[in-house]
């Protein structure tokens, strides 16, 4: 144990700043790929912004993401900061097979069939097999499918003997593995596929901080998963990718959301399904809904697109980006910028210029929100009465010690501008709350203090230290009565920097 004096004795000495540190509140994903699997751009993508890394189980074998982990395990710990880390799982994405010559020049108007009895490596001007043998059982004449993200358009015209029988409504290049969507969903395929289960086993080893599950259609799908992790004692949090147009439903997205420990806005096979027009109301209603459910919700998908060969991004790119900003999403994620594209690093940098000036101009929430709710957890209820002091007083920053993250993710929950700061012993409650907007994980061991007075003004220090508060500042504290348990936030004290 620290004894008292050695920490009164901190708080006399430890170094006063002149200023604080300008934080952003939005947090970065960015998606791992070949353009940053090495060291130096792990690491300037960490200084330039990045908060938590995406490994897409799509592509790559476990010793690949395995040799990714280690790298931005030690990037991250070099410069000092905490990364967060989210396996996605592949999910049943619908694809065709192979052609003989990888690819075909399919015109309007012609006949093509999609054939489940063809061999994987046969397809031709005429057929292409399909990976999901199941496909001619979801889909009826008149049906419309897209592929290649809704590149080509077909028309359903027969089914018959395990053949789709499709008129090329809009044509064009047709390659190898590409997917398939069905308008309007309806696509009978098991979110978890036995290769997921295989990756969902592969990232509880590799301890990752969340696992997003593709095409989930319910909260059945969401809880298999969470039963898969809790089998092999695995504590990973559960993010569920919302491209399904089952899953916008009102009543099953509420189920998804509260099933999950955040949710993705996945714009991609969504805007194929649903179509594109409709997803701007879409998103806004998924970010709001993550935020009255008390969830964390990342907006993904095509966000700086150009900047995958451009070192700057289109004006419509920064406006998609601040108004997910301003709709309080709390991540934005880049795909292919990161992960193949020719400017990693300058993409990072980007986004988070772009973040940091949308949220000059966000609004805090009424001061009256959730006052009219009834809570069954006394953790909840610190958490809403942190806020309202918060926005009542000169705050200048919220301390939560913390074993699981809970009581910090609630009081993100209400926008307020004022810094929050997770500080916690485990490394996995660490990488969950790197997601959380407004909220700054920070690694602090309350089990070395035995007193709870001592605990606190140590957590102070350390906020000062890190240059985060100055002398004089106001603080909210929130913890146990019991130093290291879970689950026990009950206490709510305000501090001023550098009083005993």
């Amino acid at each position: 144990m620290i004894p008292v004096k050695q920490i009164l004795t901190q708080s006399i000495t430890a170094p006063a700043t002149s200023s604080v540190k300008a934080i952003r509140r939005t947090k970065i994903v960015a998606t791992l790929g070949p353009a940053s699997s090495d060291y130096e751009t792990l690491r300037s993508m960490i200084e330039a912004g990045l908060n938590v890394v995406r490994l897409n189980f799509s592509h790559g074998t476990a010793n690949d993401h395995r040799h990714r982990i280690e790298l931005i395990r030690k990037a991250a710990t070099d410069a000092g900061k905490i990364i967060g880390i989210i396996a996605d799982l592949q999910g049943p994405k619908i694809r065709i097979s192979r052609f003989k010559n990888g690819k075909v020049i399919l015109k309007n108007g012609t006949e093509f069939i999609l054939d489940a009895t063809l061999a994987t490596d046969a397809g031709d001007e005429i057929a292409v097999g399909i990976d999901y043998k199941e496909l001619p059982q979801d889909v009826r004449v008149g049906d419309t499918l897209l592929l290649d993200d809704g590149r080509l358009v077909f028309g359903v015209k027969k089914v018959a003997d395990q053949r789709i029988y499709c008129e090329v409504k809009v044509g064009g290049e047709l390659s190898n593995n590409k997917g398939i969507n069905r308008q309007g969903g309806g696509l009978t395929a098991p979110a978890l596929t036995n290769k997921d289960r295989e990756d969902l086993k592969t990232a509880v080893d590799l301890q990752v901080d969340y696992i997003a599950i593709s095409f989930p259609r319910c909260a059945a799908d969401i809880e298999e998963a969470r039963m898969l992790v809790k089998e092999i004692n695995g504590s990973c949090g559960i993010i569920a990718k919302i491209e399904r147009i089952e899953a916008i439903v009102p009543e099953t997205l509420d189920n998804i959301i509260k099933s999950s420990d955040g949710i993705m806005v996945a714009r991609g096979d969504l805007a194929v399904e649903i179509g594109d027009a409709e997803v701007p109301a879409a998103q806004k209603y998924m970010i709001k809904r993550a935020c009255d459910l008390n969830k964390p919700v990342i907006t993904a998908t095509q966000m700086l697109e150009t900047m995958i060969h451009n070192v700057v991004p289109t004006r419509a790119e920064v406006s998609d980006i601040a108004n997910a900003v301003l709709d309080s999403t709390d991540a934005v994620m880049l795909s292919a910028e990161t992960a193949s594209g020719d400017y990693p690093t300058i993409a990072v940098g980007a986004m988070d210029r772009i973040c940091a000036a949308a949220e000059k101009h966000s609004d805090k929430l009424p001061l009256n929100c959730r006052l009219e709710d009834y809570f069954g957890r006394i953790d909840e209820v610190i958490s809403v009465a942190t806020m309202y002091a918060a926005n009542h007083m000169n705050i200048k920053a919220i301390i939560s010690l913390t074993e699981s993250g809970r009581t910090t993710l609630w009081i993100s929950r209400i926008r307020s501008g004022i810094p929050i700061y997770g500080m916690s012993r485990h490394t996995n409650t660490l990488g969950k709350m790197s997601l959380y907007r407004d909220v700054y994980p920070i690694k602090f061991d309350v089990t070395k203090y035995s007193v709870i007075a001592t605990m606190k003004r140590a957590a102070v220090i350390e906020l000062q230290r890190l240059g985060f508060v100055n002398l004089g500042d106001l603080v909210i504290i929130t913890c146990g009565d019991h130093i290291g348990v879970h689950g026990m936030t009950n206490s709510l004290t305000i501090l001023k920097v550098g009083e005993q």
